[in-house]
């Protein structure tokens, strides 16, 4: 156990704090409602206040940094029903009602949270300015939370089956509630397969929905087969039912789904990150080191933004990881480190 003298509070710096309050009289300027906070000098702007975004702000202000997040309000995990494998969730929490806790946990602690798109991005001397609704908001450093924005297939009540859980998008969230049912997997590349062999651990009627039959090769065919795997391709029509999707096909017959994954892929939206030509991987996703930092100095990213497993307990331990990484940083910055390498092996860790 560490005792007082030998980990004294990393948190609490003068110097830090009167180069604080000097900002905050520089910006403290009249602007647009919910900006003017925004517009005064952050020590991070976080761009997407999703859960990734969200818990970065909330490690930020608990180490008394001004940060701000930019919301679009259009998150991934809006829409998420129900998530039962969220930590501390024993019955389970909407995705909706998460995100409206971390906001609430966030701005407790001093987070601003600003309404609106981040529209572009640049160096401003040794820090950035983020434009959002035509208003620039400087910041030292920024941490990219955007996500992804999944392809829907085109199916008619998608919203009604997506919120009754007819259609579902995440079969590592949710295949244990597809237990025992007929499912539908949506799609036919390589990854459409890969989607319907993992459901196979919950399933034994799982069936790809193929719209187009030339697209899916013959070895694909061979491994469905051995998966024990059907394949619909002659489907006319997919309708909605009363407990979820049903496919006609050409023959007339009816084939009704528990249901359907949605196996389309997504596009990463990492937009942003051009402009300071931020490295990404062949699928869009951007690069970042072991602490979440990219090739951009002072910019990092976290989330379904970045290559890794898409879930909602990953992305959060990537937001405590840049955040802390963050924090470290701009505490070298502000002791005039110049030697010191940014991440946590220069810095606390926890523990």
């Amino acid at each position: 156990m560490r005792g007082q003298d030998a980990c004294p509070d990393p948190l609490y710096d003068p110097r830090r704090d009167d180069a604080r309050r000097r900002r905050d009289r520089a910006g403290d300027d009249e602007g647009p409602p919910g900006m003017k906070a925004a517009r005064q000098v952050a020590d991070c702007l976080v761009i997407g206040a999703g859960p990734a975004g969200l818990l970065a702000a909330l490690y930020l202000a608990r180490f008394r940094r001004r940060v701000v997040a930019v919301d679009a309000g259009d998150g991934r995990a809006l829409g998420i029903p129900r998530l039962n494998n969220c930590p501390g969730f024993p019955d389970g929490i909407s995705g909706r009602e998460l995100v409206d806790r971390l906001r609430r946990q966030a701005t407790h602690y001093g987070a601003d949270i600003v309404p609106g798109h981040a529209t572009a991005i640049a160096r401003q001397g040794t820090g950035f300015a983020v434009t959002c609704g035509g208003t620039p908001l400087p910041a030292r450093r920024l941490l990219l939370a955007t996500g992804v924005t999944d392809f829907l297939p085109d199916l008619p009540r998608i919203k009604e089956n997506i919120a009754r859980r007819s259609l579902c998008l995440c079969p590592v969230c949710d295949g244990y509630e597809a237990s025992g049912k007929r499912i539908g997997v949506f799609g036919q590349d390589a990854h459409a397969l890969r989607e319907a062999i993992f459901l196979r651990s919950f399933s034994s009627e799982v069936f790809l929905l193929v719209q187009d039959p030339a697209a899916l090769s013959d070895a694909s065919r061979a491994q469905a087969a051995q998966a024990g795997i059907g394949i619909c391709e002659d489907i006319r029509a997919i309708h909605s039912g009363h407990s979820g999707y049903v496919a006609r096909l050409l023959d007339g017959r009816e084939i009704a789904f528990g249901v359907i994954y949605a196996a389309l892929g997504y596009a990463v939206r990492a937009e942003l990150a051009a402009a300071l030509d931020i490295r990404r991987d062949d699928k869009g996703h951007i690069r970042v080191d072991a602490h979440q930092q990219t090739n951009a100095r002072g910019v990092y990213a976290a989330g379904d933004v970045v290559h890794s497993l898409n879930q909602i307990a990953v992305a959060l331990g990537q937001a405590a990881t840049a955040a802390t990484a963050i924090h470290n940083d701009l505490r070298q910055e502000d002791e005039g480190s110049s030697a010191a390498q940014p991440g946590t092996e220069t810095g606390i860790t926890g523990g």
